[in-house]
């Protein structure tokens, strides 16, 4: 079998019922599997809701126990949400400008280069992580020495090796943010912590708590995301050599291949909701304040709208995935996280003949009757210079 395949669990629960089951720390959840459910879930922010009372449970698994800050503007709904979203939209739209790219250009460059001169690499830690967190010192406009620390953290901010959630390792990124913001209040410069204590809200000026929400956010939501999906490209690339050869010689594909990687390897496999009334999915009862989650990695599979869903299709014609979500939520990183493939699938064009991968650990996600590979643990790639 193919290391880089990543196989869709969800298809006989999907086409037989349209929706799975998984408990998640003792508050079960209802995932719904078809596309189209998936698309009208989400739009349905009045039915299922992000905000609720409860901090981080949307979340799948749950972060209650971890996280009393409410991130912004994900747990919010409308009509608040706009006010957020208004303010850090234009911010998350920077990667459009070409020095943003210029400088993202830079890093990439940098990453394969060093991978390049190896005789082989560890892709997670060494490749993925860093770019990854060199990129993020962009989207933040700090330093990018800011990254080293970032990267020291790991892979998993909120995971450790025995437990699937860990307060004392998440409390490392929640109170680097506190302090970040109190260097921010003290001293403003043109960094995202500064921007965002200078905004207002319906006339009123964003505290520091709601601050430290958009920035949780940016740097969880972001991290494991970006890792996956430039781990499962060089994979995907380093067993198809064909495939790097075709974006080489048809480059005008590049944008449509990038969507249908991202549809392939949905970087992010959920994403809950809390049920605000008793109602019904699939025919399915659910009760008030039960939580449904909106199976991206599984809409993505629907065959029932896309042609040869389980395959690769890099000139993919019609692709309305759903890998950055849908609806209100869609995800603020996304414009980020395309630039960030762009360019790297551009520069292995550029530079790279081939990828070797000669040893590799899977990252599986348990999901109760589903087990879903999302990437890697770890894997070790020999890059062969063009």
């Amino acid at each position: 079998m193919e290391k880089s395949k990543i196989s869709d669990p969800f298809k006989k629960a999907r086409l037989e019922k349209g929706f799975g089951k998984m408990n998640d720390q003792n508050d079960p959840v209802t995932m719904i599997l078809g596309h189209k459910d998936v698309r009208k879930s989400a739009h349905n922010w009045k039915t299922f809701q992000s905000g609720g009372e409860e901090v981080g449970r949307i979340v799948v698994p749950s972060e209650v126990h971890i996280r009393d800050t409410r991130q912004i503007p994900f747990e919010v709904d409308p009509p608040e949400h706009k006010g957020y979203r208004d303010i850090v939209e234009p911010w998350f739209k920077r990667p459009l400008e070409a020095k943003y790219q210029e400088n993202l250009s830079q890093i990439i460059n940098n990453v394969v280069d060093e991978a390049l001169s190896k005789e082989t690499i560890e892709v997670v830690e060494e490749f993925a992580l860093k770019l990854q967190s060199r990129a993020l010192t962009i989207l933040l406009n700090v330093p990018p020495e800011k990254a080293d620390l970032w990267i020291s953290w790991g892979t998993h901010v909120f995971r450790s090796e025995d437990t699937a959630l860990d307060s004392s390792k998440a409390n490392i990124l929640y109170d680097y943010i506190d302090a970040e913001l109190d260097k921010a209040i003290a001293n403003p410069g043109n960094d995202l912590y500064s921007v965002l204590l200078a905004s207002e809200n319906n006339g009123t000026k964003l505290t520091k708590e709601e601050a430290k929400g958009v920035m949780i956010l940016t740097f969880a939501g972001g991290r494991d995301t970006v890792i996956n999906a430039v781990t499962n490209s060089i994979a995907y690339f380093a067993e198809h050599p064909q495939a790097l050869e075709r974006l080489r010689d048809e480059p005008e594909i590049m944008n449509t291949a990038i969507e249908e990687l991202i549809r392939y390897f949905s970087p992010l496999t959920q994403m809950g909701r809390v049920v605000t009334e008793d109602t019904q999915v699939c025919e399915h009862a659910l009760k008030a304040q039960s939580r449904i989650s909106m199976c991206w990695a599984s809409a993505n599979r629907d065959e029932r709208v896309f042609e040869k869903a389980n395959e690769v299709v890099l000139d993919r014609k019609v692709n309305p995935h759903v890998a950055f979500g849908f609806g209100t939520h869609n995800c603020l990183g996304a414009t980020h996280a395309r630039q960030i493939m762009r360019i790297l699938l551009t520069v292995l064009t550029q530079k790279v003949k081939s990828m070797e991968i000669l040893d590799c650990e899977e990252n599986i996600e348990n999901l109760d009757e589903f087990k879903r590979k999302v990437g890697f643990d770890s894997i070790q790639v020999k890059f062969n210079k063009l």
